[in-house]
């Protein structure tokens, strides 16, 4: 179990390779982000020799898929399978490379998802009686799959072919093949176990006892047996065992009672990014733009100097214990009083962009945003006067006043906008939305961090509960955009099987702040950086109490606050070296490695 940063470019030994996951087609989760972007560099490799498997669902393909028509021997398999009442697809999946994917749609599975069950249970020990409907449509697909590749196998019988199968959802495809005697070699890789995630997602740190942990206990506990037990079962029986994160492979050992072979990374395509010279142009226009919704949130009811305000964010699933929201809150508290005791001139607006149910905008946010693009709209229409006024001035060698810059009905115009936008008293909310539930954890975590917005205080923030679609009428900010205004993303998760956020921060000159509980964040700690500049920092969790953690965050926050703005764009320029390391370019040698290695077996 390793990274091996200086791994040249291996050759795939293998006839064919077909990829199976959930999510090929089916944007779901984190596995989704894995295969399309690394599926050019895969064609790279691999080239015609790639196939791509994953489930059809009609809505879903349409935007995803264009159907083709299969090769020769490849259009027998699918009229077999079509015999046995499974249609399936051959086309392209439309992203970068245009793989070839295959979609098997598993419907006519559901009626015979017992006979499944059952045999799973005699031949693997998968106890799924009490599962339910969220096991038996990934059971039908996968099973269905299964009887695809036996197919491919016979088709293709004499070939070195391989199979590689993400997360417990693939699994009894993996276990059909060996229950079946199919010459195929499998390799199996869990991107999270599924006992991890249950324990993290209800806020049990189990790092720091995962020695006493009983797996099957725990999993029967908290209602994920058949899970646990399949993706144990593909763990065992799968040639090549793998998982994308030291941290994870540690969770395997523990709960699945196998040590990864291989760690596989996550990676990004990097050519997709802009380069460094134009990612500052980038990041001087998004965060012009977040700056004017900023003035829209906070001006009608006080000021502070924007030339001197930074902004940190934190983005992903609401949960609460696992990604170190908690941590970050109480943070952000004793960071605000810190700097209020100080007399900071600095201001610190961390932004939550945490999607949860709502109940629409804040009306008085609507108003707000509203009154300031107007204002904004009248003083943009005064600038052709301005400018002709400057002019005329300098040639004249008047002094310039003004009165002698904006005439007076211009400005008029303007001292009305202004004055009808100004509130007088009160604090901006903490949030932009309504929310839908009556008492939710953030609002209640800052209220008693005692983060509320006032005047005085000198961290501010704002819960942005909705997904960043660059069209939500507040700051019109998409995803990316969002990442380019900010100067900081904090990630203080202690469960973070490999944490995709920090990377995609650093590709586009982000710098932000990582944990040894992430697989990220250890593949990270494995490389040289300057220890001034490091791009990402990484704040220690690994058994460490909340307080010891809290502490250590709130003096980096604090330190970065201090920072100038040469040192940022240093950091952002060491950040940025950070994830050119992880570049699929890299990273695809570690996969066409497992793929090789399960032919030796």
């Amino acid at each position: 179990m390793y990274y091996n940063n200086n791994l040249e470019k291996v050759a795939p030994k293998s006839d064919k390779l077909f990829e199976v996951s959930f999510e090929v087609c089916n944007r779901v989760g984190g596995i989704y982000r894995v295969l399309e972007s690394k599926a050019s560099r895969m064609i790279d490799s691999y080239g015609d020799k790639y196939f791509l498997i994953g489930p059809y669902y009609e809505e879903k393909a349409k935007g995803e898929f264009r159907e083709e028509e299969p090769p020769e021997r490849m259009g027998r398999v699918f009229d077999k399978m079509k015999r046995e009442g499974v249609d399936c697809y051959y086309g392209r999946w439309l992203v970068k490379g245009k793989p070839v994917a295959i979609l098997v749609d598993f419907k006519n599975y559901f009626p015979k998802v017992n006979e499944i069950k059952k045999e799973m249970w005699d031949h693997f020990g998968i106890d799924s009686l009490d599962a339910g409907h969220d096991f038996d449509e990934p059971t039908c697909f996968s099973y269905a799959v299964g009887k695809f590749l036996q197919e491919i196998s016979l088709e293709y019988e004499g070939e070195k072919l391989v199979s590689h199968f993400h997360e417990w959802l693939t699994g009894m495809a993996l276990l059909f093949l060996g229950m079946k005697n199919v010459k195929m070699k499998r390799v199996f890789t869990t991107h999270a176990t599924s006992l991890g995630r249950t324990l993290a997602f209800n806020s049990i740190n189990f790092y720091t006892s995962i020695d006493d942990i009983e797996p099957e206990k725990e999993a029967k506990n908290y209602g994920v047996t058949a899970k646990h037990l399949t993706e144990k079962a593909a763990a065992k029986e799968a040639e090549v065992f793998t998982t994308v994160s030291e941290i994870t492979g540690m969770e395997a050992k523990n709960f699945l009672g196998r040590e990864p072979d291989l760690i596989l990374p996550n990676g990004l395509d990097i050519e997709k990014f802009l380069s460094f010279e134009d990612i500052a142009v980038k990041h001087r226009l998004q965060r012009r733009r977040l700056r004017n919704f900023v003035a829209s949130y906070f001006f009608p009811y006080y000021t502070f100097d924007l030339e001197e305000t930074l902004f940190y964010f934190i983005i992903g699933r609401k949960e609460i214990r696992a990604k170190g929201i908690d941590v970050f809150i109480d943070s952000l508290g004793k960071l605000n009083k810190r700097m209020k005791e100080e007399g900071s001139d600095r201001t610190i607006i961390s932004f939550f962009f945490i999607p949860t149910e709502t109940a629409g905008v804040d009306p008085s946010l609507i108003e707000n945003v509203e009154y300031f693009r107007d204002l904004q709209d009248s003083v943009e229409a005064s600038f052709p006067e301005i400018e002709e006024r400057i002019l005329h001035n300098i040639l004249c060698e008047n002094e310039l006043t003004k009165e002698n810059l904006i005439s007076e009905d211009h400005l008029f115009d303007i001292e009305k906008k202004l004055h009808r936008m100004k509130r007088g008293q009160g604090s901006p909310s903490l949030c932009t939305h309504l929310l839908a539930a009556a008492s939710d954890e953030i609002m209640e975590h800052l209220k008693s961090a005692e983060l509320l917005n006032r005047e005085e205080d000198r961290v501010k923030v704002i819960y942005y509960p909705v997904y960043l679609t660059g069209h939500d009428g507040l700051s019109n900010l998409n995803y990316e955009e969002a990442l380019e205004a900010c100067h900081m993303g904090v990630f203080p998760s202690f469960y973070e099987p490999w944490g995709y956020t920090p990377l995609e921060a650093a590709a586009l000159g982000v710098s932000s702040v990582t944990t040894d509980l992430a697989g990220f964040g250890r593949f990270r700690a494995g490389l040289e950086t300057r220890e001034d500049r490091p791009g990402i920092y990484i704040l220690k969790r690994e058994k460490k109490k909340d307080e010891e953690i809290v502490e250590d965050l709130h003096q980096f926050l604090y330190s970065f606050m201090k920072t100038t703005r040469r040192e940022r764009v240093e950091n952002k320029i060491e950040a940025r070296k950070i994830a050119s390391k992880a570049d699929w370019r890299n990273f695809v040698s570690f996969y066409i490695e497992a793929h090789n290695k399960s032919l030796e077996t």
